[in-house]
């Protein structure tokens, strides 16, 4: 497991908070220390993904982007496992 992550934003799903090539800084997290609102990076498809946490229903998170228009997140794909995420953002601070 990778404590930090290092990670450019693709695309305009977190825009206006993370606009496109923002850098960001995640840490590892337990699943247990996750909370709506925090933004995390986490694995979906095959491929990382930034979303913002929606929901948490026991095992099972409910993640959105911040510009709904441009962003596919669980509204298409539904819940995801709480193990799913990588990492939560800690630079720069939007939460």
């Amino acid at each position: 497991m990778k404590l930090f992550l290092l990670r450019r934003v693709v695309g305009h799903s977190m825009v206006p908070v993370l606009p496109p090539r923002t850098l960001v800084i995640g840490i590892s997290v337990k699943p247990n220390k996750l909370q709506p609102q925090h933004i995390v990076i986490l694995s979906h498809d095959g491929k990382e993904k930034i979303k913002r946490i929606d929901q948490i229903d026991g095992e099972k998170i409910f993640v959105l982007g911040d510009h709904p228009e441009t962003s596919t997140d669980s509204r298409q794909f539904g819940w995801l496992p709480i193990t799913s995420v990588n990492a939560r953002i800690i630079w720069p601070r939007k939460t």
